[in-house]
């Protein structure tokens, strides 16, 4: 076997290639990603525990407690239905004209968004701000771009280790915020109980918070965070047909310490970005199918797993209030967070991306079937130690869960043709996700408000997930062992 075959079988991340040191986190750049990307979890989690309890204050279900799951789904679904409409543009002009001026917009589009959403009496203003906060926003897809574009082969693992940090924080701050400072005058009279305002909106302090750090986030990206686009065009430029061949190079971001990896990524060939129909190949269908399958299921998940918790006892849940959904949902945050940073590489260096994936994905049916066994077991005893002991098994395990996250990213950066098109290829994978997104928590909370209202459908959710569950583990077993060669 010739040398060249060998290279040609040789996955990204082998262990000869692990046996190098790992090249520097080039932290301060990485530090700011990480800060940017706190912003959309933190406007999305934030509205999750006095969702349903807004519903019923505007009055759109009349009273009808078994139909708050539908708009509560609806409430969730908005902002990927919007963003699937633009995710995939956003992620192209990235390509083109730099990632700075999208994630600038995207940020702008946050917070703008979320003090309209806090502002808003009427269901009719929650869909605009919400359809108005997934339109403008394409920051995810680029920022992992940008991820890549900053680390090689042998620190890929570590960053994307950390990249849970943001994602843990908003899903501990924001329904921490949420839950807390929801309906401020009625929980703290003493601080709020004079002000009409918060009377008025109580629930735009909850919503103020997320919407100012995006403005905060905006100020960040605007003085501190450095291009990594190596040649771009303005936007006037590509409107009139203009390539990047002929344009200025701008002074991009590089690690201290250049590695083999980043030097031959400034070939000619990764110079320009690839026609989208040049990147519909079957190791990007492949990947992208995979992340979205995942984040189906997910996203399902998280919109029952609040609701449950929410719905009366007598109903199918639990009959929590807010601050503890709060509570609970803030220290899954932290788990999935601290969990992540401190074993995530070390796994990933000895049994590698699909062995970890595959062993997240058999997490997610015993996921499912806590929640049945907490309704029956808090029929039976209450709140009791056993109810809050079943809670921390369902938190340990979609912990693990979302181990396979890092390692569908791991496989999409290997799946991008070339380095040109790593934004249009982050692109694809985010429309994906936003589309099956914008499909995952209306069905899944329809089929909620279904089983409660029909005690003949008691299990209909449950089905239903275990559903989105099995498509899921199908994908997995298309992923190769090995990672493609980028």
């Amino acid at each position: 076997m010739s040398q060249q075959e060998v290279d040609e079988e040789t996955p990204l991340l082998q262990p000869l290639q692990q046996k190098r040191a790992r090249t520097p986190l080039p932290w301060r750049q990485f530090s700011i990603i990480l800060f940017l990307q706190l912003a959309e979890p933190l406007t999305s989690q934030v509205i999750s525990p006095f969702t349903p309890q807004l519903i019923r204050d505007i009055g759109i279900t009349n009273g009808d407690e078994t139909r708050v799951g539908y708009y509560v789904g609806l409430m969730h679904s908005l902002f990927f239905a919007t963003q699937t409409l633009t995710v995939l543009h956003w992620s192209r002009l990235s390509d083109h004209i730099g990632r700075k001026p999208v994630i600038l917009t995207g940020l702008f589009g946050l917070s703008i968004s979320m003090y309209c959403f806090g502002l808003s009496r009427t269901f009719t203003g929650l869909v605009l701000s919400r359809a108005l906060n997934g339109a403008l926003n394409g920051n995810i897809g680029v920022m992992k771009s940008m991820m890549i574009e900053i680390t090689d082969s042998t620190n890929l693992p570590q960053a994307y280790a950390y990249m849970p940090i943001a994602w843990s924080s908003g899903g501990t701050l924001g329904p921490l915020i949420g839950g807390s400072l929801s309906r401020p005058a009625d929980r703290f009279p003493n601080i709020f109980g004079h002000s009409q305002f918060l009377k008025t909106y109580p629930y735009f302090l909850p919503c103020a918070v997320p919407a100012t750090f995006s403005a905060l986030a905006w100020i960040v990206t605007f003085f501190f965070l450095k291009e990594t686009v190596p040649t771009r065009v303005t936007l006037g430029r590509l409107l009139k047909g203009k390539s990047r061949e002929d344009s200025s190079t701008v002074k991009v971001f590089t690690t201290p310490s250049e590695s083999t990896d980043t030097v031959q990524r400034a070939n000619a060939d990764d110079v320009k970005p690839l026609p989208l129909r040049s990147l519909l190949i079957p190791r990007v269908i492949i990947a992208a199918g995979n992340y979205a399958a995942l984040s189906l299921f997910d996203i399902a998940f998280r919109a029952v797993q609040p609701l449950f918790y929410a719905t009366p006892l007598e109903l199918g849940g639990l009959g929590l209030d807010p601050p503890r959904i709060g509570n609970i949902l803030a220290i899954y945050g932290v788990m999935n967070g601290l969990f992540q940073i401190f074993f995530f590489a070390d796994l990933h260096d000895r049994f590698g991306s699909k062995i970890i994936y595959s062993a997240s994905m058999a997490a997610i049916i015993p996921m499912i079937i806590t929640l049945p066994i907490l309704h029956a077991v808090a029929r039976v005893q209450g709140l009791s130690l056993i109810v809050w002991s079943i809670v921390g098994l369902q938190l340990a395990l979609s912990t693990i869960f979302n181990l396979a996250y890092s390692c569908v990213f791991i496989y999409i950066a290997a799946a991008s043709p070339n380095q040109a098109s790593l934004g249009a290829t982050n692109g694809i994978a985010q429309l994906g996700v936003s589309i099956v997104r914008t499909i995952g928590p209306a069905s899944a909370t329809s089929m909620f408000s279904l089983s409660i209202k029909n005690p003949q459908h008691a299990w209909m959710v449950y089905y239903y997930l275990i559903t989105l569950a099995c498509i899921g583990i199908c994908a997995s077993l298309l992923l190769p062992r090995r990672l493609w060669k980028n």
